[in-house]
């Protein structure tokens, strides 16, 4: 039995995700992320400025005029949603916690999916892979993946990502658009990432918090590492240990970047210090640019 706050959770999301979807999202999704091909419609009368290899030659000679074939776009996409559900999404300093924020920009993913008859589907992972939910169409299978989302309590803590990917490598499904949400706090996932790029269009989007950036000057706190439960007291007055913290956090961030860059993922960078609509809207846009180049 779900709990009844659960539920009123999931209808908020689902509130504010469909009216997104239904106002700025859908059109952006549809453009960006074509089917697999295209399939044949109907047949009509030849108009000027038809393609000539679309003529239907047996038609036309059966009619004794020139018909042409008309193809539709196949919709039909897998979207699958890797979801990092470990420790470290417990955490937020402004209005949300960084792992709400990814429940949210999962929900409107998999709207805009639905709406564009797409299948979701969705891996939680930690450190290990907890839970897996086969891609499928229509709004009651995407009210299913946002209450997991909501409703999941992970047995695990850390993080791994090249677990997850391995995961996704090893299912029988043909290419799907894959969105990545974690903080990618993480050990060594390159040749995972690396294969899953080969078979999918991988998408990562990292969410972070201002506080994991760079440290207020708040005299000596205690630091609770959120999957290892290591505990350490800082004192963040000294000037060299904020720099060493913000150094720390920068260099992380350039490698995560580079290894994406360098295997050609998109990313999308997302913190609890804004809506998360501007980040996606701008990957969408850009996307959309590269597509029309």
């Amino acid at each position: 039995m779900i709990p009844a706050e659960i539920l009123k959770k999931v209808k908020r999301v689902e509130l504010r995700t469909r009216k997104l979807v239904n106002t700025v999202f859908s059109g952006e999704y549809h453009s960006v992320f074509k089917g697999q091909g295209m399939a044949f419609s109907e047949v009509r009368g030849y108009q000027p400025g038809d393609e000539i290899r679309t003529i239907y030659w047996n038609v036309t000679a059966r009619m004794g005029e020139p018909f042409v074939k008309v193809f539709d776009e196949e919709r039909e996409l897998s979207v699958i949603l890797i979801v990092d559900a470990s420790g470290s999404g417990d955490f937020g300093t402004v209005d949300q916690m960084k792992g709400e924020i990814a429940v949210e920009i999962c929900a409107l993913l998999a709207f805009s999916a639905i709406q564009n008859n797409d299948r979701v589907g969705l891996i939680i992972f930690t450190d290990e892979v907890e839970r897996y939910v086969p891609p499928k169409k229509g709004k009651k299978h995407v009210l299913r993946v946002i209450r997991e989302l909501l409703y999941f309590q992970p047995e695990h803590r850390r993080t791994d990502v090249a677990e997850a990917l391995d995961y996704l490598n090893c299912l029988n499904l043909r290419r799907s658009v894959v969105f990545m949400v974690s903080d990618f706090r993480s050990g060594d996932f390159e040749s995972a990432l690396r294969a899953a790029k080969r078979k999918h269009d991988v998408i990562g989007i990292s969410v972070h918090d201002p506080r994991e950036e760079a440290l207020p000057n708040v005299g000596i706190v205690e630091l609770e590492d959120a999957e290892t439960g290591e505990e350490i007291l800082l004192d963040t007055s000294d000037a060299e240990t904020r720099a060493l913290f913000e150094r720390q956090y920068q260099d992380r961030a350039a490698a995560r970047v580079e290894l994406f860059r360098s295997l050609g993922v998109d990313t999308i960078d997302v913190t609890t210090a804004e809506p998360y609509v501007d980040p996606l809207m701008r990957f969408f846009k850009a996307r959309a640019l590269k597509i029309r180049a």
